[in-house]
């Protein structure tokens, strides 16, 4: 059975998803989705007669829609979310040891999706978005900015780094993303920002003017080594469901960097970082996070709020430059 019945099948049969439409190629699908207008469609990069990242770039202009892609291993993923795909999941390296757990996966991403925003608009105040500044005075190393995010995580991430000069104290990142992933977009970020920015590997030291991201499928936590600190990258049991978790790596860094620590929590379904966020600010350190209109998924910032974890919430363009205000206050 190719594989794309297979996911026509268990889709199907879930009494929680209606299936309206199902097309083998782009050419069919450009008809069908003005007509039958999903709420969510799926879309393999890899299609007959034009590849889905075409497809996307051709449709979402003219219809946009939530969409989550299903691939191989590959950056071209990157290419599909700036294309305007909400999310995307990995095809199973094994059909029979993997697959149960990633239609479980692939039914969450579709679920998550269909919560999310298609666009954000920019507000009339926005105005141009620049390179922010570096932190004005000495880096201090007891700085640890750590940051957590879900779906929409990559672009708003990667929006953030991007904005950095390079000197800025050391940076750690979770973002819920599959094992091979996290290493080709730490790639992607280092070749766009000013920051040196890699997966991390256990051991690591957190250093200025750098970023870690946290390996797909290990937790990362941050601990003092010497003067600075090193992370710590482990398999252990996920953490309400995810490995990376964000509460793992915001409590790490509370209890590591205390009130030296600032914490950044981003778009994202669920409450993952909320906890630990929480414990970031009861040490002294400072806390962010995104608000509803800029979020492609009001989720985890939401829930954070609520738990009293966020000190400042802003849009996503406005946070490089709080990050930058509240560090130069150091």
């Amino acid at each position: 059975m190719l594989f794309r019945e297979i996911i026509r099948k268990a889709l199907g049969e879930d009494s929680r998803i209606e299936l309206v439409g199902f097309a083998g190629n782009p050419f069919d699908a450009k008809d069908m989705i003005p007509e039958l207008k999903p709420h969510v469609i799926t879309l393999d990069i890899e299609m007959p007669r034009m590849d889905g990242i075409k497809f996307l770039r051709r449709l979402m202009p003219q219809y946009p829609v939530r969409v989550v892609v299903v691939t191989s291993l590959s950056a071209s993923v990157f290419e599909a979310i700036d294309a305007g795909a909400v999310d995307f999941i990995s095809k199973p390296g094994n059909m029979d040891e993997d697959l149960e757990r990633f239609i479980a996966d692939f039914k969450e991403k579709i679920f998550a999706a269909a919560q999310a925003r298609l666009t954000y608009q920019r507000s009339a105040d926005e105005g141009i978005l620049l390179e922010a500044d570096g932190v004005r005075g000495i880096i201090d190393p007891r700085n640890v900015i750590a940051i957590g995010a879900s779906t929409g995580g990559t672009d708003a991430i990667g929006s953030i780094i991007t904005k950095f000069s390079s000197n800025m104290p050391g940076i750690v990142v979770a973002q819920h993303m599959p094992a091979g992933f996290t290493e080709l977009y730490a790639k992607r970020l280092d070749a766009l920002s000013n920051l040196s920015v890699k997966e991390a590997a256990d051991g690591d030291p957190v250093l200025p003017s750098r970023a870690l991201i946290a390996p797909g499928g290990f937790h990362m936590t941050v601990e003092q080594s010497g003067a600075g600190y090193c992370v710590r990258c482990e398999k252990g049991e996920k953490a309400g469901g995810h490995r990376p978790s964000v509460d793992a790596l915001f409590r790490s860094v509370a209890e590591a960097a205390g009130p030296r620590a600032l914490g950044v929590i981003l778009t994202g379904m669920g409450k993952d970082g909320a906890a630990g966020l929480k414990a970031i600010r009861d040490s002294g350190g400072y806390t962010i996070g995104q608000d509803k209109d800029s979020s492609v998924v009001y989720g985890m910032p939401m829930a954070a709020c609520e738990s009293g974890a966020v000190m400042k919430q802003l849009p996503l363009y406005r946070i490089p430059d709080e990050i930058i205000k509240r560090l130069s206050k150091e």
